[in-house]
C-alpha cells in the first residue's frame, strides 16, 4: 500500500510540474492536454488518499468508550458498540446509546454494532443454530434491528461455540447475509483466529481450539460476509501464563494462515489491541491461591507500573513493551500496548494489502495513537 501511494505521489508531481510550464492559448483557455493533465492529477490525488485511507473500526463498551469516541469520531470509520444480546430462543435486546447514534450520524461514522450470546453462553447459542424456532426467530430478529435502527450494518460477535456447530454456524450466517441485506445493511463477523488446524497436544491447545478458534470456515464465513474482523488479540488472557496481548510474530502467523486459505485481503479487517493486560496473585477461599490476569487500560497500566517504580522494557520480536517487578517476593507481570506497539502491528495491514483494521477497545487506547495515526495519513 505505502509502496503505491509512493508511485503516485511522483507521478503527481511530474504532472505538476508539466502542468505549471505549459502556456495558455491565445484566446485565453487552458490547453486540451493541460486539462488532461489537471484531471489526472486529481485522479492521482484521490488514488493517493484511497492508498493512504485505511477502513479503521473501533469497539465500544462502557462511558471510557463513549467519551473517546465522541473526541475522536473523525478519525473512525466505524463504530461497533457491543450493546445487542441474542438469547436461546433468537431474540435480541438492547440499545445504543443516542450520544453514539448523534455522533455517529453527525461525523459520516458507519454504525455496526455487535449481536453477540450474552456472556458467551455455549448451550444459548448452540440451541440457536440447530433448533428451526429460535433459528427462524433470530434471523427475523436481526432484519428487524437493522431495518428499525437504521444501521449501516450488524457484526456477529458469537464465541465459545464448538467445533461441531461449525457447519451449522456457517449455514446460519448464509441465511442472515441474505436477511440482513434485504433489509439494507452490511453484515460481518469478528471471528478468532488460530495459527493452522491442528488442535495441539496438551489440554488447554484442545480446548482452547474445540471451542473458541476450531469453529470457523474463515474461507467460507469471508465468501458470505461482507467482510470479517479477524480478533489477532487476546493472545495471552487471564486464563493463560503472562504473555503478549498480541504479539507480532503470532499476528503475522494467524493472519499468513487465513490468507494462506484463500480469503481475500479486501474481506479482512485485521484485529488491533488498544488494551494491556496485568498478571497478579490472588486467593479465594473457593479457589485457594492462583495467579490472574486482567485487562486494563494503557493509562491504568502506565499507573500500576508507575506506583511500583517500573519502566517497561520494549520487546523488539513482540513488538510490544512488557514489565516484569516483585512485591512481597512474587513477581507481577504487564504487557502493555501502546502507541508504538499499535503502529508496529498497523503495518501488517499495508503490507498485506488489507481492507482496514478493527481495535478492541476505545477508552483503552494510549492516547497518543490518535496523532500517530493523523501523521501517518500524511506521510
Amino acid at each position: 500500500m505505502n509502496g503505491l501511494a509512493n508511485e503516485l505521489r511522483i507521478a503527481l508531481r511530474g504532472l505538476r510540474r508539466m502542468d505549471t510550464a505549459a502556456p495558455m492559448e491565445s484566446n485565453g483557455s487552458l490547453p486540451s492536454w493541460r486539462v488532461g493533465v489537471l484531471l489526472a492529477a486529481l485522479l492521482l490525488d484521490a488514488q493517493i488518499a484511497r492508498a493512504q485511507r485505511l477502513e479503521s473500526l473501533w469497539y465500544l463498551r462502557g462511558e471510557e468508550s463513549i467519551q473517546s469516541f465522541l473526541a475522536h469520531a473523525d478519525q473512525i470509520s466505524i463504530v461497533s458498540p457491543q450493546v445487542f444480546q441474542m438469547d436461546s430462543t433468537g431474540m435480541i435486546r438492547g440499545r445504543v446509546d443516542p450520544r453514539v447514534v448523534e455522533t455517529a450520524r453527525a461525523k459520516g461514522v458507519k454504525l455496526m454494532p455487535l449481536v453477540m450470546n450474552p456472556g458467551f453462553d455455549q448451550p444459548a447459542f448452540h440451541r440457536v443454530l440447530t433448533d428451526p424456532g429460535a433459528r427462524a426467530q433470530a434471523l427475523r430478529s436481526l432484519a428487524a434491528l437493522c431495518r428499525d435502527n437504521r444501521f449501516d450494518g450488524i457484526q456477529f460477535d458469537f464465541e465459545n461455540f464448538h467445533l461441531r456447530d461449525r457447519d451449522a454456524f456457517t449455514a446460519f450466517t448464509r441465511e442472515a447475509v441474505d436477511s440482513v441485506h434485504r433489509a439494507g445493511c452490511l453484515l460481518s463477523a469478528a471471528v478468532v483466529p488460530r495459527l493452522g488446524d491442528n488442535r495441539g497436544t496438551n489440554s488447554y491447545d484442545r480446548w482452547i481450539f474445540d471451542n473458541w478458534r476450531g469453529a470457523f470456515d474463515y474461507k467460507a464465513l469471508a465468501d458470505t460476509l461482507d467482510f470479517i474482523s479477524y480478533m489477532t488479540y487476546a493472545q495471552h488472557t487471564g486464563g493463560s501464563p503472562p504473555g503478549p496481548v498480541a504479539g507480532y510474530p503470532w499476528m503475522k502467523a494467524c493472519l499468513e494462515y487465513v490468507l494462506s486459505l484463500g480469503v481475500p485481503p479486501a474481506k479482512i479487517s485485521l484485529g488491533l489491541a488498544s488494551y494491556s493486560d496485568w498478571w497478579y496473585p490472588t486467593y479465594d477461599d473457593a479457589t485457594g491461591s492462583r495467579l490472574r490476569g486482567s485487562d486494563i487500560s494503557y493509562a491504568r497500566g502506565m499507573q500500576i507500573l508507575d506506583s511500583a517504580g517500573v519502566t517497561p522494557t520494549w520487546d523488539d520480536v513482540q513488538k510490544s513493551p512488557f514489565a516484569m517487578w516483585e512485591v512481597n517476593g512474587v513477581f507481577h507481570h504487564a504487557w502493555l500496548e501502546d502507541a508504538r506497539a499499535f503502529m508496529s502491528k498497523l503495518e501488517l495491514v499495508r503490507t498485506y494489502g488489507l481492507r482496514g483494521y478493527s481495535v478492541w477497545l476505545l477508552g483503552a487506547e494510549d492516547p497518543r495513537i490518535w496523532n500517530e495515526l493523523r501523521g501517518a495519513v500524511r506521510r
